[in-house]
């Protein structure tokens, strides 16, 4: 009880700081970006940087030409790069946006902070342990270096209402968090499909340079364009939608890497070559004594997208809104809360510039980041090896 008290208490004091220190500065020195792989979501995440006040694009760097014709028309005064290392020796870039497949997080996140710059880094942060071992001695490393992780709802109004809602003396005893997030599309177009166009070549697409570490095959252009589907490049489903969903909880209740995790699951729709499940279920045992439990499919929407956490006083349900409801067993004269915060347009990436200017902590830093990142590879080290698989604390290894 003591401890969940006093990192709540930490987590609104955090909240209240970086707030009070974003409305005392306001807009100051102009910050120079650049984007390394504005894919679909690069160039969303590109139009909420250039929407923050005093902040240009100077450099885009793709792989795929196609992309970079595209980032063009958000920031037409960019210089493009098909190798992100030159982009990265522009010294007048400030900060570098990341948003490349899972597999080439680690490469791109260790060599921008190499070179000095800040960095926004979508998620899921690392693809592999190793990967998110590199990434956090890289930022230890770097210094005075601003990085925000992706995870977007960290910076919503829920995160505040959720503090408030999940006090001891509200919440007692939490025992389990129950997430799930459904889909659904027409027959016909798989979730995450994309079509292989004609200009998909080997003169368009760096292929060497989309593999990295990855095994070394021969072009596909299937593979490139629809790496989701692919273990060598993706972490599924797990590293899309869980690790948003697991990202909020492990922020508001400070919870460590799981001690073990057990997914289940497999390809039950979709026959097209794909190698990640689209149904499934995780089961996350934490130290804090938490079952943490989420399932997701792409055959049915009725569900949505939410999660509850349960305690014995009382329920957080969080969904397009934020509620608590007491457990009346326990807290009978107790009453029912709804959210009330607004979250800002661009708040995540808001943040990030204002933490820039300010050198505060961002709202999902490294730390967030990689106990996320570990507790998604531990459910897909348990899938694909049909095992519970168990973290090592020491040696920081799934075992």
């Amino acid at each position: 009880m003591q401890s969940r008290r006093f990192f709540i208490s930490k987590v609104a004091t955090s909240l209240a700081g970086g707030l009070a220190a974003s409305n005392a500065l306001g807009a100051n020195e102009r910050i120079r970006i650049g984007i390394i792989g504005p894919g679909d979501r690069g160039k969303e995440i590109l139009r909420e940087a250039v929407g923050c006040d005093n902040v240009e694009c100077v450099g885009i760097a793709d792989i795929y030409t196609k992309r970079l014709e595209e980032a063009k028309a958000i920031a037409p005064s960019a210089k493009t790069y098909q190798d992100y290392r030159g982009l990265l020796d522009d010294k007048s870039i400030d900060a570098v946006l990341i948003a490349t497949p899972q597999h080439l997080h680690c490469e791109c996140f260790v060599a921008a902070l190499a070179a000095g710059k800040h960095v926004y880094q979508e998620k899921t942060m690392a693809f592999t342990v190793e990967h998110a071992k590199k990434m956090r001695a890289a930022y230890r490393q770097a210094g005075e270096r601003t990085v925000q992780i992706g995870h977007q709802w960290s910076s919503t109004g829920q995160i505040p209402d959720a503090v408030s809602f999940l006090k001891p003396e509200l919440m007692g005893k939490i025992t389990a968090i129950h997430a799930h997030m459904y889909r659904n599309t027409p027959h016909g177009k798989p979730q995450w499909a994309r079509p292989v166009y004609p200009d998909m070549t080997p003169d368009n697409i760096v292929w060497k340079a989309f593999l990295g570490e990855a095994p070394q095959r021969p072009f596909d252009a299937n593979r490139y364009i629809n790496w989701r589907f692919f273990w060598d490049y993706s972490g599924g489903n797990v590293y899309e939608n869980m690790c948003h969903q697991a990202a909020f909880w492990y922020k508001v209740l400070g919870l460590k890497i799981p001690k073990a995790v057990t997914m289940t699951g497999g390809l039950y729709l979709w026959k097209d070559g794909r190698e990640v499940p689209d149904t499934m279920n995780v089961s996350m045992e934490l130290p804090e004594e938490i079952l943490f439990s989420w399932d997701s499919g792409f055959g049915n929407d009725r569900l949505g997208i939410s999660e509850d956490a349960l305690g014995t006083d009382g329920t957080v349900t969080r969904a397009q809104q934020i509620r608590y409801a007491p457990q009346k067993v326990n807290r009978p004269q107790g009453n029912e809360m709804a959210g009330q915060t607004p979250s800002p347009p661009r708040a995540h990436m808001q943040n990030f510039m204002d933490c820039i200017r300010s050198g505060q902590e961002t709202n999902c830093p490294v730390d967030l980041g990689y106990r996320v990142a570990i507790a998604c590879r531990m459910a897909v080290e348990s899938y694909r090896h049909q095992r519970t698989v168990r973290w090592d604390t020491e040696k920081e290894e799934i075992v």
